[in-house]
């Protein structure tokens, strides 16, 4: 049964950084793009950065400029580097696993929480 394990997540003011990393127990999912999602509570989940096993990246566009998306395919580790943060990236922050037959892996979600 895959684990993705997340880490990362908390309370940093505006302006601030956290760095989001998520590790895959299986070995597909070196195989697989993988990603972050977030999701405000009431409203639907959505994207937030993709990065393929080539390392072709994906952003919203309300991210694009302030994160990164990084993968280790040694380690089937994803991160995410969020800089610049502002109260609307406040979210839960759920790491994914796109295999290549389709099928989704999900995270149990980070809290992400940007306030003075």
């Amino acid at each position: 049964q895959v684990q993705l394990v997340e880490s990362g997540g908390g309370l940093v003011q505006p302006g601030g950084s956290l760095r989001l990393s998520c590790a895959c127990s299986l070995i597909i999912c070196s195989l697989s793009a993988m990603g972050w999602y977030r999701q405000v509570l009431g409203k639907q989940r959505e994207l937030v950065a993709i990065i393929t096993t080539g390392g072709n990246t994906n952003y919203a566009n309300s991210v694009k400029g302030r994160f990164t998306i990084s993968r280790d395919n040694a380690t089937n580790t994803v991160s995410l580097q969020m800089n610049s943060l502002k109260p609307e990236d406040t979210a839960v922050y759920y790491c994914n696993v796109n295999r290549p037959d389709g099928r989704d892996y999900w995270g149990k979600g980070t809290l992400v929480t940007v306030s003075s």
